[in-house]
């Protein structure tokens, strides 16, 4: 009667987070994305930490929780983990608006992103 399990979209040697409703524009968060793509989690975490943009630490965050994701549900070695994906993508917009001149209106859009990081373990030789 029920509809059947859907198989998961990740490999077994994967593990993922994913952010939603984030504050802040998705082309700003795709150059916070584009910092860590491909990289291994201890030098991704180190680039977040001191990274200017205010949204970071919110990645940071994201990645830190893929990292844990994958050790306790996956048991994958930590160590040997590098960010394969950072995909960034739109959410909802908040329209607002602000009186101008002659009767008109200023339109103010407000964006939320939402984020999915992917870490995979690489092989010890490839390391």
């Amino acid at each position: 009667m029920g509809q059947t399990s859907n198989a998961p979209r990740i490999a077994e040697n994967e593990a993922r987070a994913v952010i939603r409703s984030l504050r802040t524009s998705p082309q700003k968060l795709n150059l916070v994305a584009q910092s860590i793509r491909g990289k291994k989690v201890g030098e991704a975490l180190n680039v977040l930490t001191f990274s200017k943009r205010r949204i970071a630490q919110h990645v940071k965050k994201l990645l830190e929780s893929a990292i844990a994701n994958a050790e306790n549900n996956h048991q994958l070695d930590v160590d040997q983990l590098i960010v394969a994906e950072a995909t960034v993508g739109k959410a909802l917009v908040l329209k607002r608006f602000r009186p101008r001149a002659r009767g008109r209106t200023g339109k103010i859009l407000k964006p939320f992103s939402r984020m999915t990081i992917i870490v995979r373990e690489i092989a010890e030789e490839t390391a």
